[in-house]
């Protein structure tokens, strides 16, 4: 059963008339008449019953039309749910971030952004570097704003900002006296890292790994605001972006000059997905909020 035969179901049973549908649909009457024919062969009862050149509904094609006008509707509903949520002033985006963007980066773009677009919907999704490329991958978001850390052809990932990362220790570690550091000097400290899964910790492992470097690995947080925590306890020092849930009164942020410890931030959505509107404008919203910044 095709949707055409569903439609001209339709015009015919309201027309009653075969000549007079096919006129209104702009097709032949033979063509028509074959339509009508097919979908009583595939549903193995006649639907009309034939009056010269007018045609009925019999109790079948009423039983029928009253689900096929039910079925039209729900559709046309549908169709205008999807208009509106594509609509650029006023769709929905599906947008997955790292936690560490969800302290004041995220939150600026999007309050300025509804400032002019107020009518616009987000659904975030705030987890780890993998299971954010696990969602675009899938195409269960729309957008993300993530650390692409290995090229991958599925994906159109375009850089919008470069972090820089800064050792972290507590006030009272004898690295405090210092405002730069090479990383070789926490070659024998105990180290704070990120769990598996969190791009942090791929990264930080490279930067060690440049620096010649094997960490004595003793926590593994899942977010900067408890790592930062265990540093400041003298637990061990970490690597980290210089965001505002750090507790600043209680670690010192020190430059790494060896080697330049960053991270490239970006934004990113499947190669050959669907792109609505809405979230088309967002984009060259975004890239255009970080050019001015």
């Amino acid at each position: 059963m095709e949707w055409h035969q569903i439609t001209y179901f339709q015009t015919v049973a309201k027309m009653q008339h075969i000549t007079q549908a096919a006129e209104q649909l702009a097709i032949s009457q033979p063509a028509l008449s074959r339509s009508i024919a097919k979908l009583e062969d595939e549903l193995g009862v006649k639907l009309f019953n034939r009056k010269g050149r007018n045609i009925y509904l019999n109790r079948y094609g009423e039983m029928f039309l009253k689900r096929v006008e039910q079925a039209i509707k729900q559709i046309e509903i549908g169709t205008q749910e999807i208009l509106q949520d594509i609509h650029p002033e006023s769709g929905t985006i599906n947008l997955a971030f790292l936690p560490s963007l969800g302290m004041s980066f995220v939150p600026d773009i999007l309050s300025t952004y509804r400032s002019e677009f107020p009518n616009v919907k987000f659904l975030l999704h705030q987890t780890s570097n993998q299971e954010i490329f696990s969602q675009v991958k899938s195409g269960k978001v729309d957008l993300a704003l993530f650390s692409l850390l290995e090229d991958d052809e599925d994906l159109i990932w375009e850089p919008l900002m470069t972090e820089e990362l800064f050792l972290i220790v507590s006030k009272n570690h004898w690295l405090a006296e210092y405002d730069e550091v090479d990383l070789k000097m926490i070659e024998n400290e105990p180290f704070i890292s990120f769990r598996e899964g969190y791009g942090l910790r791929t990264i930080l492992h490279n930067f060690c790994l440049e620096a010649g470097l094997a960490p004595d690995i003793v926590f593994e947080g899942e977010d900067i605001g408890t790592v930062s925590g265990l540093v400041s306890a003298n637990l061990g020092v970490s690597i980290v972006p210089n965001i505002e849930v750090l507790k600043k009164t209680k670690v010192k942020m020190i430059h790494v000059k060896k080697p330049i410890c960053n991270r490239k931030i970006g934004i990113a959505h499947l190669k050959d997905g669907y792109l609505s509107p809405v979230t088309k404008n967002f984009i060259q919203y975004v890239q255009g909020f970080v050019h001015n910044k």
